[in-house]
């Protein structure tokens, strides 16, 4: 039996039992949304602490995430568009790791999404304290959800227009930093630091000021910046003519990180010497503060509080698409696989919003905004490094299994099999980084807690109907393509 015979029968039979998602992302939305999940909180919040451990190294630590993160990216590109049928890259990992692997994925990746939010819900509330000083750090909170909640009820294509601006203020707002930080620099402007120049960049201590390990550092924290980088892959399943939007989103992202990472890193530290950065404060904030544009740095505070809202409001979609694949897998209860009469699965947005309120807890639980931040940001790290590697074990058996496919790809991942094992070894770096300090290695021995759970969980829901219906269906599959094989 051929490949294009055994998905057809896929299609057919899922076709007749499962809701579908609307095609309604456009192709300024899913490229808006590329820019949106790689420009976060991390860099306008986390890129004062990155810049203060690594200094000018920090660089070089943007431009190698983003470099092998680009192959992740493709991998998932290349599989996502070898069968339509793939929501997501929970999907194609369960057709081609198993079972486990589809509900580990799918689970892992909504947790992230989850922390990732919580973290952001942080950020907002600490944003809206230095506009409004003295505000309870609770208003901001739960209003950020509700916000959400009421911006992605509608319909998808009002998610994909609220984020298609979102981004686009992220955008304009780093553009503006790197004209006026250009302007500062070519007139010599002098503040209390010195002169902005770009000698700054190699005047105070070199490029590695901290020495290797402090260029260690800078990886743990820079690659939770990252986070969201893949979420064009969620929103698969609700993009229109996905053959041509997909690989646009996806090969734009080198460039991307060039501009909006690389570029605004060398003008913040060209401007401001690399030693008076510090942790907790948005070097975007600060440069226009400095530069005398007083009310330019209350809208740059009002555009960093809009990317944390960008971020949850992606958070929010991801999860509750993750969520509603996960019930029609049978690995999630079915009350989350419903979708209402707009082709929004509600249910599995109330679910998200409603774990969201412990960022608002945790806002009372640590000494301060900085320490909660860190925290979660850790363990969302390493559970995205974990779904990014479990895109690239896929590639692999996609590589092995079905070879006439990949063959005839028009979108292949450059470098191939070796350049998987590449990547492997980066993240056993990133990893390793994260032991190199008290804090991320906490986060990093606590993180395993969560597999554990869901290993208890997958023994339990691996007996539904639901479940074992979906393992026939791709026992079936994999033994039509051994058979086509011979």
């Amino acid at each position: 039996m051929s490949e294009q015979t055994t998905t057809g029968q896929r299609t057919a039979s899922s076709q007749d039992s499962e809701p579908h998602l609307s095609r309604s992302l456009s192709n300024r939305h899913i490229q808006l949304l590329a820019i949106g999940g790689a420009i976060g909180t991390g860099l306008f919040m986390g890129s004062g602490k990155t810049i203060s451990v690594a200094g000018p190294s920090v660089i070089f630590v943007y431009m190698i995430i983003g470099f092998m993160l680009f192959f992740v990216m493709r991998a998932m590109g290349q599989l996502l568009l070898s069968n339509l049928n793939y929501k997501s890259f929970s999907d194609f990992a369960g057709d081609l790791l198993g079972p486990w692997a589809g509900f580990f994925t799918g689970w892992t990746y909504w947790f992230c999404w989850v922390v990732t939010g919580v973290a952001d819900v942080i950020a907002i509330a600490g944003y809206a304290n230095e506009l409004w000083p003295g505000i309870q750090l609770w208003i901001p909170g739960i209003a950020t959800i509700v916000i959400l909640l009421l911006l992605n009820l509608p319909t998808v294509k009002a998610f994909g227009e609220t984020e298609f601006w979102f981004a686009l203020i992220k955008i304009v707002a780093i553009v503006a930093l790197i004209a006026v930080g250009l302007v500062m620099i070519l007139t010599g402007f002098q503040s209390d630091a010195g002169t902005a120049s770009f000698t700054n960049l190699w005047s105070h201590g070199g490029f590695f000021p901290r020495e290797f390990m402090g260029f260690v550092a800078g990886f743990q924290i820079a690659v939770f910046a990252f986070v969201g980088i893949e979420l064009v892959g969620t929103a698969a399943a609700e993009t229109k003519n996905p053959e041509h939007n997909l690989p646009r989103a996806i090969n734009a992202i080198p460039l991307r990180v060039m501009l909006f990472y690389v570029g605004a890193l060398i003008i913040l530290m060209s401007v401001t010497p690399w030693t008076e950065f510090q942790a907790g404060h948005s070097p975007f904030i600060g440069m226009f503060s400095l530069a005398g544009l007083g009310m330019a740095a209350m809208v740059v505070n009002l555009v960093v509080l809009t990317s944390a809202m960008s971020s949850a409001n992606s958070g929010i979609y991801s999860t509750s698409r993750m969520v509603f694949g996960l019930a029609n897998d049978g690995d999630a209860p079915k009350l989350f696989g419903r979708l209402s009469s707009r082709k929004v699965p509600q249910n599995a947005l109330f679910l998200s919003c409603v774990l969201l309120l412990a960022g608002v807890a945790l806002l009372y639980a640590g000494k301060d905004v900085g320490v909660a931040f860190d925290m979660v940001t850790t363990v969302s790290a390493v559970c995205f490094m974990f779904v990014w590697s479990i895109i690239l074990a896929s590639y692999l058996v996609f590589r092995k299994r079905r070879p006439e496919l990949h063959k005839s790809s028009p979108f292949k991942m450059p470098g191939g099999i070796p350049m998987v094992w590449v990547v492997f070894a980066f993240f056993a770096f990133l990893v390793w980084a994260l032991t190199t300090q008290s804090d991320t290695l906490t986060a990093l021995l606590v993180t395993p807690l969560w597999f554990a759970v869901l290993g208890a969980a997958y023994a339990v829901v691996r007996r539904s109907p639901l479940h074992q219906a979906r393992v026939a269906e791709w026992k079936a599959m994999a033994d039509a393509e051994t058979a086509s094989a011979r």
